[in-house]
């Protein structure tokens, strides 16, 4: 499944390419997610936490920075999840781009390559989509928070109001089950 997300931060291209290579700093601004260990320069080691529900799932995640192209502005970062209790799991191709918009403002584009398998597979396309549309919007805010922080200390709070807290999904899935049901009767679609 391929899912594709944007949003703009109030930062410079530099600046926010400092930010998105310094994987420890934004893998906690993932809902859920807590940085565990840093295996080397290009290998991580995280905990994933989502309850759509009443199912409650936990994750061992391997994230691995694969290519780095700093003059395009790129960087793909992989991801291998494992459901602690063997439900299932997924892999992640993620796909960063800075465009810069103006001297003061960057744009990020996320492209995401994802194959779900076992338990976590049952949920459809349009709910996954939805719910990761979600999490890319708090993700977003997170980012935005720490490059508007003018100190360090206004950075690791912005990041401890995200972090480590588990994917409410019920809400979010509720939700994602709406949008599904008004895009099924093509309500709320622009009509351009």
């Amino acid at each position: 499944m391929r899912l594709e997300n944007s949003f703009d931060v109030p930062a410079s291209k530099q600046r926010a390419w400092e930010l998105l290579m310094d994987v420890p700093r934004i893998v906690p601004c993932m809902p859920g997610a807590e940085l565990r260990e840093t295996v080397d320069e290009n290998h991580w080691k995280a905990d994933m936490s989502v309850k759509l529900g009443p199912i409650a799932l936990a994750f061992d995640t391997d994230v691995t920075r694969d290519a780095v192209d700093e003059a395009a502005g790129s960087v793909t970062l992989n991801a291998k999840a494992r459901e602690k209790r063997g439900r299932g799991g997924a892999q992640a191709a993620i796909q960063s781009s800075l465009t810069e918009i103006d001297a003061a403002n960057t744009r990020i584009d996320i492209v995401t390559d994802m194959t779900l398998s076992g338990a976590v597979a049952q949920y459809g396309r349009g709910i996954v989509q939805d719910v990761s549309g979600q999490m890319v919007n708090r993700f977003a805010d997170c980012i935005k928070s720490q490059l508007q922080a003018e100190t360090p200390e206004e950075a690791q709070a912005a990041v401890a109001e995200h972090q480590a807290k588990p994917v409410k999904g019920l809400s979010m899935g509720i939700g994602a089950m709406w949008r599904s049901f008004l895009r099924i009767f093509g309500i709320g679609r622009d009509k351009t």
